[in-house]
């Protein structure tokens, strides 16, 4: 499905990624896994068409390295920016409902679907979504990106900030995705729900992939994790 390789991303005159390779597959969930700064939501950016690199992104076998971000949308790759992008002056249900695609493509996911996912939002409906709590947000915008129907996903740093019964809902929310056949690249900090639910890790330092293999794997690797992500 995503295939990335060779991908050097750049600030202005900082060289930030180094030659990153990386696979997604079909229904798969990667985490991604490094301390701060170490070039994750870069990664994702880049897929995204947000930032300036290089390097060859390929999605569904096209390449899609240097499309607008809206191109990329469109192709089916959903993101979920880290800062619970919402309009908060509209409500729960008008945020949805701007998270639809047009077109004749039947969806896969429904109001009530979202509803039945975090019932908190069902409460909320008709609630302005700049008045609700960090963790209602983050419900509200990974619900909105599942909107559009993407293929694949891309979440940065979910669970930050939120409550335990939160993280658990956000699991829930990944698993539910997972069964109806959506890849997902999940950048995390928290190791706990990482490794709970992915099929496999990587982990990232200096802008390099520096460890590819199971959760299992990554769990007996006591220097990978004592080097790379440990604080």
């Amino acid at each position: 499905m995503l295939e990335i390789s060779n991908l050097h991303a750049y600030y202005g005159k900082s060289h930030v990624l180094h030659g990153v390779n990386m696979t997604v597959g079909q229904g798969e969930i990667v985490a991604l896994l490094g301390r701060n700064g170490s070039g994750r939501s870069t990664t994702a950016k880049a897929i995204m068409g947000l930032v300036d690199c290089q390097g060859v992104i390929k999605w569904k076998g096209q390449d899609i390295q240097g499309k607008k971000p809206f191109e990329v949308a469109h192709l089916g790759i959903g993101y979920v920016p880290e800062n619970r992008d919402i309009f908060p002056k509209l409500t729960v249900h008008q945020n949805l409902l701007l998270g639809q695609k047009s077109g004749s493509k039947q969806s896969r996911w429904s109001f009530d679907d979202m509803y039945t996912m975090f019932p908190r939002l069902k409460e909320r409906e008709h609630t302005e979504a700049g008045v609700m709590s960090g963790g209602e947000q983050q419900m509200l915008t990974l619900c909105r990106t599942l909107m559009g129907d993407p293929d694949l996903i891309i979440i940065d740093e979910p669970t930050e900030g939120l409550a335990p019964k939160i993280v658990e809902l956000v699991g829930q929310y990944l698993k539910t995705l997972k069964s109806k056949g959506i890849s997902v690249l999940l950048i995390e900090q928290k190791l706990t729900i990482a490794m709970a639910i992915s099929d496999r890790v990587q982990v990232m330092g200096h802008g390099s992939i520096v460890f590819q293999g199971t959760p299992e794997e990554l769990k007996a690797d006591t220097y990978t994790r004592k080097e790379w992500l440990e604080v």
